[in-house]
């Protein structure tokens, strides 16, 4: 039986993008034959304690020579000298969902150092696995990754979810979806809102308010500052079931990210029918092509807000982009087929 093991922080319950991610990329490699054995290292990364680092050296230290180890890149991009030290032991794999660097809202020090860290690491792995066209690219040209050691496994798609929204009265019902940090801006998403609030809408922002105490309060307050309270819901983090039923009420899908690896939320947004309004930051545009949704520069809220008052203004062609993404949705693979690419490159692994 092929053997792999993936050391993730935070384990797999934590509901990011990249956690559903690497979940689902654990079942189909077990649905595959696979077994993977799953390394819980700390939430903290990219910042773990010193404490911490010493529990993943010994976690990493302990296992045999020949390993075959994939980490995910919140934490291998900390990591450069624990990379250096195992490269000849372990056989790593890089799962990286975008550079560490990438997220907003970093100080330019503390960017520059995760950058620098990330970029030494690389250089130790066998095989890096991206999530878009775009990520590979940024490794390439700023990482100086070499592309034959990159693996594109685009996320996949539950068939389940598929199906065509039907417009109920009242207002039109915008969701977004994402936890509360710099990165997915939904402050420039309320400012836009807040642009076009003489249109009958309302908004719920789904993810969790937790991870970054101080944005979301930030967010709390702009949105009663601008008078939105009535028609904005900070609804926190949400399960399965709970997402599920806010894809199912939703007549939009809206969100303000300023750069995404890939953006598993607009193809699962595409999935249950729903036009989208989104940004072109990062490898957006790979999951939501033009017949699905309206993109803008990120962090232009009066362009988001031209986008928004198209899409609740005009039925028509709301009704047309969300008959685009629905068929776009259809086009996807499944998570078989994302399980069976890494399952390809890490075949080749196992041989050497």
């Amino acid at each position: 039986m092929a053997r792999l093991t993936f050391a993730v922080p935070g384990g797999l319950d934590v509901r990011t993008g990249g956690t559903i991610y690497d979940s689902r990329v654990v079942d189909a490699l077990r649905a595959d034959g696979w077994r993977v054995d799953v390394l819980e290292w700390p939430a903290s990364f990219p910042f773990p304690d010193e404490d911490e680092r010493r529990a993943v050296a010994a976690s990493l230290a302990s296992l045999p020579d020949g390993t075959l180890v994939m980490i995910d890149g919140l934490a291998l991009g900390t990591l450069p000298a624990l990379a250096r030290q195992h490269a000849a032991r372990l056989r790593l794999v890089a799962m990286v969902h975008h550079p560490l660097a990438m997220e907003a809202g970093l100080p330019l020090p503390t960017a520059e150092r995760l950058a620098a860290e990330e970029r030494e690491a690389l250089q130790h792995v066998r095989a890096i696995i991206v999530t878009s066209a775009t990520t590979a690219a940024t490794l390439t040209t700023e990482f100086a990754v070499p592309p034959e050691r990159i693996t594109i496994a685009v996320p996949g798609i539950d068939r389940r979810t598929t199906q065509s929204v039907h417009r109920r009265s009242g207002p039109i019902r915008v969701l977004s979806v994402g936890h509360v940090a710099p990165r997915k801006a939904h402050h420039v998403l309320v400012e836009a809102l807040s642009i076009v609030a003489d249109l009958d809408f309302s908004c719920v922002i789904a993810g969790s308010l937790d991870r970054h105490p101080e944005t979301a309060a930030a967010l709390a307050h702009q949105i009663v500052h601008l008078g939105l309270s009535d028609r904005v819901r900070l609804a926190g983090e949400v399960g399965e079931e709970g997402a599920a039923r806010l894809y199912a009420d939703a007549d939009l899908f809206a969100l303000a990210s300023v750069y995404e690896g890939y953006g598993m939320v607009f193809t699962e947004a595409m999935a249950w029918g729903l036009p989208i309004v989104a940004t072109t930051g990062g490898a957006i545009p790979e999951a939501v092509p033009p017949e699905a949704g309206l993109l803008v520069p990120p962090g232009d809220a009066a362009a988001f807000a031209d986008a928004l008052r198209i899409m609740l203004s005009d039925a028509r062609r709301r009704a047309s982009l969300a008959e685009g993404a629905r068929c776009a949705a259809g086009r996807l693979d499944g998570w078989d087929a994302t399980g069976a690419t890494i399952a390809a490159t890490l075949n080749g692994l196992q041989r050497r």
